[in-house]
Parts: structure tokens; C-alpha cells; sequence
């Protein structure tokens, strides 16, 4: 219990009806007749707070938040006796938010219900929970402030953001998908499935006619391809150090997590299996499998999953995935390499290409552009730039040095990645090369 408003209010003018009865003597009985009230009316006021039944609170959240996102939260507070409350609340949220609406000032009527709202913003994915709720109580003459804590435990998971799912899935159907940055390329080369037969369109080649249901039917039939199914796509999920880099709010890891899910959906929308491997931290490892559920299964398995200090150990993790995966596959490694990344990661994806094709994502930190744009005008300026050049350079030369051995390699801004992933995707799809 703390003092409130009147308290000090009344107190300011005990002590000037004291310095008033040092000047006067004739003062001094008011001095003792406002010091009684004020002592009365105070040891009262803390008695009647001290004896008011709790209130009964209530908080309603979303089970399950998107990492960076608004959220609002609910708090209904129950008052059920005839006694008006004045309160003020703030709820206990999770220290890895960011918070908008708290504190509240609240009167409540007797036997009524108010419900507040407030928002939060996870930082950081995982299981978290909100603790309790903390109440500052005003007794009924505001002479006091009594502080009480309501325990209410929720807990929560917050998962990788998956508005760029909706976002595609919006953008799909309305045949927009290149406002995306996501190219729709043509077919060629084999590797296609026959999907049904339809009347000659102009522009068809001639190697798509049905000679025979065109003879049975008088006029010219094709037959329509569709992009092979049943394949296979796996997730090598670095979780070593250097996915701890971050730009802006969020870091490469949770880049990588988003551009996961969104190739996941379209992958799983072209009817390709799903599945996933981590290393060079916690190894999780969930086996290819299809349905659109599969993406449920995926967020529940990576959801808390987070980077460590750990060097990366490519491989390890290439003769661990090698033995689990029988059916060739199109394995998508990602992570942040450098140019001394080469000799420990070249023969792990040798291991890998002897069954799979193999795709490599590197992220870039996106620091190194924002210091060689800055204009040189000091020496230190000089020195930072050219640093940054010749790390570029020779990450550069790296990525080379992989590409003329026949891998394939994105290097990308973390923020570029889901894009450019799904048209690379659907590039190897529509050539037929898995």
C-alpha cells in the first residue's frame, strides 16, 4: 500500500497549518483538530481498501502469434460487489514484446464487466507465457493505493510470420503473382507429366498433337502437360553462429524461416513432399511427407527453433542426411557463407550431389552495401570501405568457385530470399532437371 493523492494533498496542508501555528498560537487547535481528521480518515480509508474483494480478471490471446506482428490482448475485469472500483492495471506480458496501450486507468461500476484491450508485438519465436496481472487499488477517499497481483498464467507460441503465405496465396488467385518479384517461366525440355487432352490452341507444338484422338474426333487434339509430382524437397537448416546475424528486427534465421515456409506452400501446392533437416545446433529432423498439413507440421517444428554459438559443421550434417534420404531430392541448403567456408563446405556438398541436386543459399548482411553506398570523406571512411569491398570480393569469388563446379547458389539479401527461392523452385520444376 502506497500513499495517493489526498495523502499528500492533505499532508501539504497539515504542514502549512504548522508553519501557521508557529506564527500564531492561536492556531495550534486547528493544527490538532486537521492532524486527528486527516490521521482518522487515513487509518479508515486503509481499512476500508484493505477489506475490498478482489477482482476477477480474465485475459483472452491468440494461442498462437505471428513473429513482428500486432497482436491485441484482452483483459475483461469482473467487478461483482456494489462497490465502485478505481483502478489501475497492467498485465504482466512477455518481456520479448514490444507494447502499446499499458498502464490503464479504469473505474468500474458496481456488478458490471469492462474489457480493455492492448497490443504486443513478439520479438522473438518460441513459447512464452504472460505471468499475472498487476492492480493498483485507490481506496474509496484516494487517500491510498493498494497493490495487488493476480496470478494468470497463458501460455502462447509465437511462430515465424506467415502473412508472406496469405500474401502469395491472395496474389495467386488473383494472378498477380509478379507484383511478388515471382516469374511465371515457360515449360521446355521433358520431365513433364501428361495431365488430360484439349482442342489445338495456336501456338502448340506439333509434338503435343494426339494423332490419334485427332482422328477420332476430325479435328486437331493436344495433349497438356502439368509440372512433374511426387517429388522431393529437404531443408538443410544451418543453426550455427552465422545465422546470428540480423538486420533490422529480425535475424537471418528468421529470414530463413520465412523464405522455408513460403517454398514449402508452393511446393506443397505442386504437389511435392516436404521435409526438413537442422544442424550445428539443435537437430531436428522430420522426413519428406505431402498434403497441405505438412505445413502445420513444419511450423510446429521449427517454431522455437533458434541459432547457437556453434561452428557449422556441414559435414556432419551432409553424411547425416545422406543416410536418411533415399529418394533423390532436391536439397536446399541455407545459410551465411563466407570465403573461408569453402574447404569444409565443397565436400559436403559433393556427398550431397552424388544422389541429389543441390541448391545453395547464401545471405548477405546487408551492412556491407549501406557502408560501400556512404561517401568516403575520411580516412577511416577509406580504410571501412575498402575492407568491405575485399570481404564482398572474395565471398564473391567463393560463391564462383561453387557455381563452375556445377552447384547452384543464391546470394541474397535475407529480405529477397523467399522470392528469389520460389522461382528458382519453379525455374527446375518447369526445366524437369530434378
Amino acid at each position: 500500500m502506497k500513499p495517493a493523492y489526498f495523502s499528500f494533498l492533505g499532508l501539504a496542508v497539515w504542514l502549512i497549518l504548522a508553519v501557521a501555528a508557529y506564527i500564531q498560537v492561536n492556531m495550534l487547535i486547528y493544527w490538532y483538530i486537521f492532524g486527528l481528521g486527516l490521521f482518522v480518515c487515513a487509518f479508515f480509508d486503509a481499512w476500508s481498501v484493505w477489506r475490498l474483494p478482489i477482482l476477477q480478471i480474465t485475459r483472452h490471446v491468440q494461442g498462437s502469434l505471428s513473429l513482428g506482428v500486432w497482436s491485441e490482448v484482452y483483459l475483461s475485469v469482473h467487478n461483482q460487489t456494489s462497490q465502485q472500483y478505481v483502478i489501475d492495471i497492467f498485465d504482466d506480458y512477455p518481456l520479448t514484446a514490444d507494447l502499446q496501450g499499458l498502464p490503464q486507468n479504469l473505474s468500474i461500476s458496481g456488478t458490471s464487466t469492462l474489457k480493455i484491450c492492448y497490443k504486443i508485438r513478439p520479438k522473438q519465436r518460441g513459447t512464452t507465457q504472460f505471468s499475472g496481472i498487476h492492480v493498483l487499488l485507490s481506496s474509496p477517499l484516494r487517500f491510498w493505493k493498494y497493490a495487488r497481483y493476480i496470478t494468470l498464467k497463458t501460455s502462447i507460441r509465437v511462430y515465424p510470420n506467415f502473412s508472406v503465405i496469405t500474401k502469395y496465396a491472395l496474389f495467386a488467385t488473383e494472378n498477380k503473382l509478379g507484383q511478388l518479384g515471382i516469374r511465371k517461366l515457360q515449360r521446355r525440355g521433358e520431365g513433364l507429366e501428361f495431365q488430360q487432352l484439349r482442342e489445338y490452341r495456336s501456338g502448340d507444338a506439333l509434338r503435343q498433337i494426339d494423332w490419334n484422338a485427332t482422328s477420332r474426333q476430325k479435328k486437331l487434339i493436344s495433349k497438356e502437360y502439368q509440372d512433374e509430382r511426387d517429388q522431393q524437397i529437404v531443408f538443410l537448416i544451418d543453426c550455427g553462429r552465422g545465422m546470428l546475424a540480423q538486420d533490422g528486427t529480425l535475424s537471418h534465421f528468421d529470414h530463413t524461416l520465412n523464405a522455408i515456409l513460403l517454398l514449402s506452400y508452393v511446393a506443397l501446392r505442386q504437389g511435392d513432399a516436404l521435409g526438413l533437416m537442422s544442424f550445428s545446433g539443435e537437430e531436428r529432423w522430420l522426413a519428406p511427407r505431402k498434403s497441405m498439413n505438412t505445413l502445420n507440421i513444419i511450423l510446429n517444428t521449427v517454431y522455437d527453433l533458434q541459432p547457437t554459438t556453434h561452428t557449422s559443421d556441414y559435414l556432419r550434417a551432409a553424411t547425416q542426411l545422406i543416410h536418411r534420404l533415399k529418394k533423390r531430392s532436391l536439397v536446399i541448403l541455407i545459410s551465411n557463407l563466407r570465403d573461408d567456408d569453402n574447404d569444409e563446405l565443397y565436400p559436403a556438398l559433393q556427398i550431397l550431389r552424388q544422389k541429389h541436386l543441390v541448391l545453395v543459399g547464401s545471405l548477405q548482411e546487408r551492412i556491407f552495401k549501406e557502408v560501400l553506398d556512404k561517401p568516403v570523406n575520411t580516412f577511416d571512411d577509406a580504410i571501412r570501405h575498402t575492407a568491405c569491398l575485399s570481404y564482398l570480393n572474395a565471398r564473391h569469388q567463393a560463391h564462383d568457385t561453387l557455381k563452375k563446379r556445377g552447384l547452384m547458389v543464391l546470394d541474397t539479401e535475407p529480405e529477397q530470399l523467399p522470392v528469389m527461392m520460389v522461382n528458382r523452385y519453379l525455374e527446375i520444376k518447369r526445366r524437369g532437371v530434378l
